[in-house]
């Protein structure tokens, strides 16, 4: 009898991923998946970078609710920012933001630009396909963990109050909220850079750990301030605004980058226009800044405030954190 021939089973492993696969946007925790995912594949022009450490934003929550991640473009892989190692062992920083191809200049001004997260898969993975372009070399001062909070929100934080502020070392800087990601790095680099930092905090333990990274001053939230500021910097949104407006001098800037309590963009419009204030939008960053503020960390050896560190495969914990406001600093993922 003719012997059979043999069949041989294999078995394609994935990678270790955070993503969503459904929006949920009363209950994100819900939809968070930590399992495996196809390997990246890289494009011309793109490379494979293996994970080292991943940090968590506001932005991944915002992803599981579906806000700006349309369902049609799941299952997606979290996670806007890394660091890690190139395909040649180089230690390298992920910059988050994705320009449309041909793009030169400015990416942040790029109509058709994305985030890691968004349009291509995320950093919260074993490996992550990125653009070449998008790679900037990690000091060996810098761990993996600290490398990985740049990209995204001290990236936000350094363009906010050195690019788009215009206000010099020496002024007074008010930060609304003190303990999230972007506040943390706007304290540590206004100070390290000769800026008054005050800053206001929900609870007597956020204001003690924003006074103790270098702020100044802190005060209760919406509490009336000794006397009123240069600029202030606002993530924070509709829960803050009228405060900020108030809070300014005659002349003064608001910058602008986010509104994690929602937006009323009509609030204190008169205050506004009547004593000449300046509203200034800002996102994200440009490699350039990114490779400026390496350098500053590298300089002054101000480090990224680190919260907690987490392994992906508990990434549950991080997500949960961040949505129940228990954060003080960076929550980083590692690998």
């Amino acid at each position: 009898m003719p012997s059979q021939p043999s069949v041989t089973s294999v078995t394609l492993r994935g990678m270790l991923a955070a993503f969503v696969s459904t929006p949920a946007p009363k209950d994100p925790l819900s939809v968070l998946e930590i399992g495996e995912r196809p390997e990246p594949e890289a494009p011309d022009g793109w490379t494979t970078v293996a994970v080292k450490a991943a940090s968590l934003n506001h932005h991944d929550l915002f992803s599981l609710r579906g806000v700006g991640l349309p369902e049609e473009r799941m299952p997606m892989i979290l996670g806007t920012d890394a660091a890690g190692l190139d395909e040649d062992g180089n230690e390298v920083i992920v910059h988050g933001v994705v320009a449309s191809p041909g793009w030169t200049g400015d990416e942040t001004l790029d109509p058709k630009r994305s985030l890691f997260s968004e349009l291509h898969q995320g950093t919260m993975a074993e490996r992550v396909a990125v653009p070449r372009r998008n790679l900037v070399p990690k000091p060996a001062g810098l761990s993996f963990a600290e490398a990985a909070c740049l990209p995204t929100a001290w990236l936000t934080a350094y363009r906010m109050l050195f690019v788009k502020s215009g206000l010099r070392p020496g002024s007074t800087v008010l930060v609304q909220g003190a303990s999230g990601g972007v506040a943390t790095a706007l304290v540590s680099l206004g100070r390290a850079a000769g800026y008054r930092m005050w800053v206001t905090g929900r609870s007597d333990a956020k204001r003690q750990a924003a006074l103790a990274l270098g702020a100044e001053q802190a005060f209760e939230t919406g509490a009336r301030l000794p006397e009123r500021v240069d600029g202030v910097m606002e993530t924070v949104g509709d829960a803050t605004w009228s405060h900020s407006v108030k809070s300014l001098r005659p002349g003064g800037v608001i910058v602008t980058s986010g509104a994690t309590t929602g937006f009323n963009p009509g609030a204190e419009l008169n205050r506004v226009f009547f004593t000449q204030l300046s509203v200034i939008g800002s996102t994200m960053g440009t490699r350039e800044e990114l490779e400026s503020l390496v350098r500053m960390c590298a300089v002054t050896g101000v480090r990224p405030v680190i919260d907690v560190e987490v392994p992906l495969a508990e990434a549950r914990e991080g997500f949960a954190r961040m949505l129940e406001g228990r954060t003080a600093g960076k929550i980083v993922f590692t690998l």
